[in-house]
């Protein structure tokens, strides 16, 4: 199971924190989409920010890109943790 809880709390905080306070429609927007659900699916850990929106993020909502990259790295690395961790059981459950 992928990891996204970390991207989703660093999102939801510097969003609601802003002092632009931007709504997740709007920030949606901001980034190319058509509506809020895409900020409400990442903060709700269902997915994360692509990899090419990370540096267009960094800026609108003033997060340092090392903090940025430190927080998708986390995510990534409790993914690779679970996989790991889980092996044998989705060996298993794929058969």
């Amino acid at each position: 199971m992928r990891s996204f809880e970390n991207i989703a709390k660093l999102i939801r905080h510097k969003r609601m924190s802003h002092p632009k306070a931007y709504s997740q429609s709007d920030l949606s927007k901001m980034l190319g989409y058509k509506n809020g659900q895409f900020i409400s699916n990442v903060e709700r850990s269902l997915c994360s920010i692509p990899l090419k929106m990370l540096a267009k993020v960094s800026i609108i909502l003033d997060i340092p890109k090392e903090e940025l990259k430190q927080t998708v790295l986390k995510d990534y690395e409790n993914t690779v943790a679970y996989y790991l961790e889980n092996a044998e059981a989705l060996k298993s459950s794929e058969s």
